[in-house]
């Protein structure tokens, strides 16, 4: 037997702990990046291996589908890749559809996945092409859904890896801490930046969530382009309980 990783459960570095084998024995990394176990990519294949269809679009509150399931929601800024990330995840290219105008979208689009999910995309934000008095109604809206939605196990919050996070994308994480909903980083189109540019990226990031008392102490990198942590994904969504 080699030896034990002190890195949390299922081999994960936990934020605040020494990471042996990855950065050496005596450095501590904040938010690693997700690394689930084999087991565990093969329970997420499995479950987004069954059927998921489009179910509604939502615009008040009165208008959710029943509370009934596992729970998680996506939110991004507009371009994002948001849409592209939903479809990726789950195998269907036209599942979550894209929008030629940015911020477009503003309903509360939910997605099942077997019998057992949602998938909820949530409204892009930063680029609204509405009336103030529009963007507002969606905005309480968000805030309602965020606070009000006891199944919701986790929100992804999707980050261009390009550019880090901004402030229309700390909006969004104030948002989430305070209405005590544990959100996980996700950087897209990772493959369009380059090892140095993404390392700054990680460390803006890393410097931020450690402000977030929401936040889960893992970083995802993804790109649809390549696939690259789509696995990830879906292996953290299937082992949510």
């Amino acid at each position: 037997m080699g030896p034990q990783r002190p890195w949390g459960l299922s081999g994960r570095c936990w934020f605040g702990q020494a990471c042996p084998g990855r950065q050496g024995p005596d450095v501590t990394l904040p938010f690693p990046l997700a690394t689930p176990e084999p087991s565990e990519i093969e329970t997420g294949r499995k479950l987004f291996a069954q059927d998921t269809d489009f179910l509604k679009g939502v615009v008040a509150m009165d208008g959710l589908p029943p509370a009934d399931r596992i729970e998680v929601c996506f939110a991004g800024r507009s371009n994002v890749g948001k849409s592209t990330l939903i479809n990726a995840v789950t195998g269907r290219k036209s599942l979550a559809r894209t929008s030629n105008t940015p911020g477009r979208t503003q309903e509360i689009n939910f997605f099942t996945l077997s019998d057992s999910h949602y998938l909820v995309d949530l409204p892009g934000y930063g680029f609204a092409k509405a009336p103030l008095a529009q963007v507002g109604k969606w905005q309480r809206l968000l805030k309602s859904y965020l606070a009000g939605r006891a199944t919701l196990r986790r929100a992804f919050v999707l980050i261009d890896a390009r550019h880090g996070i901004k402030a229309v994308d700390a909006e969004i994480l104030a948002l989430l801490d305070n209405s005590a909903v544990t959100f996980q980083v996700v950087l897209t189109k990772a493959d369009k930046v380059k090892a140095r540019d993404r390392d700054a990226v990680l460390t803006q990031v890393r410097a931020t969530l450690q402000k977030h008392a929401a936040a889960f102490p893992e970083i995802v990198l993804t790109s649809s382009e390549t696939g690259d942590g789509i696995d990830t994904l879906r292996a953290i969504i299937a082992t949510l309980a």
